[in-house]
């Protein structure tokens, strides 16, 4: 593995562990691809540190369980807003 590919993926798993990102929001702030962040996160990180790649995970599982939720937020906003 690439030297710079590695500290993306250190990267990325240090602000998802920080601050609870989700794919989508951690792509946007790095500015690559939602497959990129999912690759790392899943394929990459488990190689470089096991520890780090389980907590991780768990913060993803826990995101992936709530995104129901994220989305009837976000339907329930954009229609409130067309009523006025």
């Amino acid at each position: 593995m690439q030297d710079y590919i590695q500290k993306r993926v250190l990267e990325i798993s240090q602000y998802i562990l920080e601050s609870s990102a989700t794919v989508r929001q951690t792509a946007t702030v790095f500015g690559v691809s939602k497959s990129t962040v999912h690759k790392d996160v899943t394929e990459r990180l488990p190689l470089i540190n096991e520890m780090i790649a389980v907590r991780v995970r768990e913060i993803l599982d826990t995101n992936k369980a709530e995104r129901h939720l994220r989305g009837g937020e976000a339907t329930k906003k954009k229609y409130s807003t067309k009523k006025k």
